[in-house]
């Protein structure tokens, strides 16, 4: 598959690392950086989703996502993402997505702009979750060993499907990323998905202009 991810919002709390650990399935175990576990919300939009022999198409192609997430490895060190849910707003996409990939996917009613702004509201909610951001510094790589190259360049994620332990790869250029002010945010996902951070701001909050993605098929994870 290729496509495009755009406009990326990062936004990433604290969070005990057992407490992440109860929610993992067997054979992964939460990364941690510095003895810190990190629950991430990531917002986005997906443009020119396709199998790479194939044109986008108008509408099927193009659509928003915001996922909650965390940072593991499986048996053999492996990095990656485990999802706990990602919401999007195109039907077809959700239903692919859960039977080809096993991914947590939730339909939901969301819209970009104007400006860097998303809004969010999963299927059988009432809230909305709103966001609103703005770059407060220059676009730059990650250094190695860093707590942003921890959370941002990974090119794995996990699933569960058929009760196999599974990866699937992704492949891109290195993020460019610039620390953001986060002008509106929710934790509304985060407590969709039965995660409490006590209404406190994130810690951390980045964005990134986009990225040119090329995905591959899920592979066997080592559980």
């Amino acid at each position: 598959m290729r496509q495009r991810w755009d406009d990326l919002l990062f936004l990433h709390w604290e969070y005990a690392p057992e407490a992440m650990q109860a929610r993992l399935p067997a054979g992964l175990t939460v990364d941690t950086f510095a003895g810190k576990a990190h629950l991430g919300v990531v917002g986005f939009r997906m443009n020119a989703v396709r199998p790479a022999f194939l044109p986008a198409l108008p509408w099927l192609s193009y659509f928003k996502e915001l996922n909650v997430r965390t940072y593991v490895r499986d048996a053999a060190g492996e990095p990656g993402v485990w999802f706990f849910s990602l919401d999007c707003d195109r039907a077809p996409a959700v239903a692919i997505a859960r039977k080809l990939f096993g991914l947590p996917y939730e339909h939901a009613t969301m819209a970009f702009g104007p400006g860097l702004a998303l809004t969010c509201r999963r299927q059988g909610a009432t809230e909305v979750a709103r966001y609103a951001w703005s770059a407060t510094s220059a676009p730059q790589a990650a250094p190695p060993g860093s707590l942003e190259f921890h959370l941002a360049e990974r090119y794995n994620f996990f699933c569960v499907r058929g009760g196999r332990l599974l990866r699937g790869q992704v492949h891109h250029a290195p993020y460019e990323l610039s620390q953001a002010v986060s002008k509106d945010w929710s934790d509304l996902p985060l407590r969709w998905d039965g995660f409490d951070v006590g209404g406190r701001a994130p810690d951390l909050a980045h964005c990134c202009q986009g990225v040119a993605i090329e995905a591959f098929s899920l592979v066997p994870g080592h559980a």
